[in-house]
């Protein structure tokens, strides 16, 4: 007994003790009269004090695991620090898991937008080309021009999409400056009017209110980002639609605002329109005789406008109308104001 007191001590586990007399598995004697609870004790082995062996004694530990406890607490928050950095690890893990599979499944419906939506223009281009070279249009001006006219109508349509993309990815990577200066709105405003009234295939109305004449911006990209909301509202829209497009001039910004009478926005699309790749579900609208592209549209004019050192927001209601409303700052473009 003296012996196990001896070991406990050296290790630093001061724990109450009781020293029992055992006789046939029965304690006869102890040295406190407590009683020995069943649960939180630890009992050395019997020490025969006899060479019969029937009598020994016992060392009884009570309630010793707090003492044990203490020693051993670097160990239980090391196990505990490891077992939430290996949850946390997991659960991170798993997130990277579906991002990647969201990843993957937005790639794959860019992908289909893309054929699809490539492969009306380039079919069209090729289908005029087959017709020159069958020589069926000699003689006929008229038919010739307009076969000619579509067929360059949809070759600009895949040079400004390959542009948009390289844009976007400029802007992302701060590659691209906006050579900003004191443009006129008037005569950007009427050129895209003009253009989409003759290549719209549905009756558009334009209604324009210019209170603010010039705009401090990139002459070509500010009118890259108006024809987007442009074509946006054609595209959504029913059998006819009506655009109103207005300027004016704060303190400190102009402020343009494109409002067309179209299908709308939901709320919960309008947190995400502007994001990248927003309509990759094209793939399935297309499917069901919607709008197909390919969500860059959008995105491309939000980086412009960031680029401009501007913010754009939507205002819209399901089924009744939606608005773009650009800021775009007075000053300097080195002069930075938060809205």
């Amino acid at each position: 007994v003296n012996l196990h007191l001896l070991q406990l001590s050296k290790k630093n586990i001061n724990s109450e003790f009781i020293v029992c007399v055992i006789d046939s598995c029965k304690t006869i004697q102890t040295s406190k009269k407590i009683t020995i609870p069943e649960l939180g004790i630890i009992k050395t082995e019997v020490i025969p004090i006899k060479l019969d062996k029937s009598i020994g004694m016992q060392l009884v530990l009570i309630n010793p695991y707090w003492n044990i406890f203490n020693k051993m607490w670097i160990i239980f928050i090391t196990t505990i620090i490891m077992t939430i950095l290996t949850i946390v690890c997991t659960v991170y893990q798993i997130k990277y898991i579906f991002k990647l599979n969201k990843i993957s499944q937005i790639r794959e419906d860019f992908s289909y937008a893309m054929v699809h939506d490539m492969k009306t223009p380039l079919s069209t281009i090729m289908m005029v080309q087959d017709m020159l070279k069958s020589g069926r249009l000699e003689g006929k001006p008229e038919i010739k021009n307009k076969y000619m006219n579509i067929a360059e109508s949809e070759t600009d349509y895949l040079f400004a999409l390959t542009n948009k993309i390289l844009t976007i990815s400029k802007l992302e990577n701060h590659k691209l400056e906006m050579n900003k200066t004191e443009v006129k709105l008037t005569p950007i405003i009427e050129k895209l009017t003009e253009k989409f009234k003759a290549k719209a295939q549905k009756p558009v109305n334009f209604i324009i209110s210019l209170q603010a004449k010039t705009a401090y911006a990139d002459n070509d990209y500010l009118g890259e980002v108006v024809s987007n909301l442009i074509d946006n509202a054609i595209k959504y829209s029913k059998e006819s639609v009506e655009i109103n497009i207005t300027a004016e001039e704060s303190e400190r910004y102009t402020i343009l605002k494109v409002r067309d009478n179209g299908l709308g926005i939901s709320e919960a699309d309008q947190k995400v329109i502007f994001q990248k790749y927003e309509r990759a579900a094209a793939a399935k609208r297309s499917r069901k005789n919607g709008a197909s592209g390919f969500g860059l549209g959008l995105n491309f004019v939000d980086q412009v406008i960031k680029a401009h050192e501007g913010r754009i927001f939507v205002n819209s209601t399901e089924g009744e109308f939606t608005e773009f409303t650009i800021y775009l700052p007075l000053e300097n473009p080195n002069d930075k104001h938060n809205l």
